[in-house]
């Protein structure tokens, strides 16, 4: 316990030593998040490699204690396997985190790695063999053990990542989350999983410091990956000593609001025909905003939430079967009148989805055909063909590439003949990188009155971007901005 303090004391120091170091060198290399997005509500760019001090703190005092030659140093090498598997593991999440902050990967990237990493920590030991019952026999997974451990990882990660949404939010969650299981493995008797959950406390608690309401600095996905990562596999192997009519439930319950945020936003996608891996303004964080709370409202009331949840797992953690069951019960009541009051359960706008739907399947056609055009692209006559597509496909009069620093468009076109940009004109700028670093953008007005542009065109656009940096750098763009024309035939 004393050693676990030491952890915890030292990662705080050193994130929160770390957090300013990293927010000089993500702003002095332009690591922002531009808030280009209407899902965006921090409205001004803010260095977003935050994660890297989370990672760097937690590790430290672990590596250190690793050569020291005390009882802890010693409990590394009597369960190799484990500190190994987190070691590891972490360092691979986080350097996935670190790719996709900084260059950006799709979702088929990021899945590969995180279930093979899943697999890695099933096979060193971190495994799920069977699923609580509190109201009869624990379920036995069987074969089933390993695919259900994987999505258990890969689910968590995931979950965090998509709650990193208002300044302090993913690392308050996280933070009571990891204390719950702190809680756990001091009445389970886990050492080394009470050492880790310790350490990733401290380094969490460093970071918020610079994180929470009004962040001088985000996570970025280096951050809320290594976080969902360490929580996942920390809670198997601390509830693995449970009793078998709590072992999953301890955990499904403190991490139950980024859980639910993730079930509840694939299907909301689905439901929608949207991209099921696209982001939007339907999170339980944005929910609240639109009920009137402030930023720090909000943060405080899921905080508040969080808490609850977390104080029931650990009390479910040595209560009898009868009471983990009226635990559930009422939790579960507690739950569906929150997501009610939230909105989620509203039947009367089931006609909205449903032509919401319509669309997003209209537009995602569209932009399938767009990326077919452009993939067959030529010259620069093609791109603003395609681009013209693009934009009649969004219901945008006039497109246009433009360059970052300057002011001349690079390329530009409109959707309809004779078409005309009135003065009163929504105009809106999307980069083609995305929230990473770049130098170009592509420039979309809209002359039909609207007031701004919605997340699912936002969507489409974006997948359009995607298409239209595939051939820029496949054509090759030359640094004055123009394009290299290639004649009909040549190679």
């Amino acid at each position: 316990m004393r050693t676990a303090a030491v952890a915890f004391f030292t990662a705080t120091l050193a994130s929160a030593a770390l957090t300013p170091a990293i927010r000089f060198l993500a702003r002095h290399y332009g690591l922002l998040d531009h808030a280009l997005s209407s899902r965006k509500v921090h409205g001004k760019p803010i260095p977003r490699m935050g994660g890297i001090a989370i990672v760097a703190s937690f590790f430290a005092p672990l590596v250190a204690l690793w050569f020291v030659n005390s009882e802890v140093g010693r409990r590394f090498y009597e369960d190799p396997r484990h500190a190994v598997g987190l070691f590891a593991g972490g360092a691979i999440i986080a350097a996935l985190g670190v790719y996709d902050d900084l260059r950006g990967s799709g979702a088929h990237i990021k899945f590969a790695v995180q279930f093979g990493v899943a697999a890695l920590m099933y096979w060193l030991g971190f495994r799920i063999d069977h699923i609580a019952n509190p109201f009869g026999p624990p379920i036995e997974l069987g074969f089933l053990a390993l695919p259900f451990t994987m999505l258990w990882i890969a689910g968590v990660v995931n979950a965090m990542n998509l709650i990193d949404g208002l300044d302090g939010l993913a690392g308050g969650v996280a933070f009571i989350a990891v204390a719950s299981t702190f809680a756990v493995a001091f009445l389970n008797g886990s050492p080394l999983m009470l050492l880790f959950t310790a350490t990733l406390a401290g380094s969490v608690l460093g970071f918020l410091f610079y994180n929470f309401n009004p962040a001088t600095i985000f996570m970025g996905d280096t951050g809320s990956m290594f976080l969902g990562f360490v929580l996942a596999t920390t809670a198997i192997q601390t509830n693995q000593k449970s009793t078998t009519a709590v072992a999953l439930i301890v955990p499904i319950t403190a991490l139950a609001i980024p859980i639910a945020d993730t079930l509840l936003a694939m299907l909301r996608r689905a439901a929608r025909g949207a991209p099921l891996f696209s982001a939007d303004r339907g999170h339980i964080h944005h929910r609240l905003l639109r009920l009137g709370l402030s930023h720090r409202q909000a943060v405080l009331v899921l905080y508040g939430a969080c808490l609850l949840l977390g104080g029931s797992a650990v009390a479910m953690s040595f209560a009898s079967k009868f009471y983990v069951g009226g635990f559930l019960l009422a939790l579960g009541a507690f739950a569906a009148l929150s997501l009610w009051r939230l909105g989620f359960f509203d039947l009367a706008a089931m006609g909205r989805v449903l032509e919401e739907r319509r669309r997003n399947a209209e537009m995602r056609g569209a932009v399938r055909r767009v990326g077919t055009a452009l993939r067959t692209a030529r010259d620069e006559r093609d791109i603003v063909r395609a681009l013209n597509m693009g934009a009649k496909a969004v219901g945008a009069s006039a497109v246009a590439l433009k360059s970052m620093n300057q002011s001349e468009a690079l390329l530009q076109g409109r959707p309809g003949a004779g078409a005309q940009v009135e003065a009163e004109s929504l105009c809106a700028r999307f980069s083609l990188t995305g929230e990473r670093p770049g130098t170009k953008e592509l420039v979309l007005t809209w002359d039909d009155g609207r007031a701004e542009v919605d997340r699912d065109t936002e969507i489409a656009v974006e997948a359009m971007c995607g298409h239209l940096t595939a051939a820029l750098d496949r054509m090759a763009l030359n640094d004055t901005g123009r394009f290299p024309m290639v004649k009909a035939g040549s190679a």
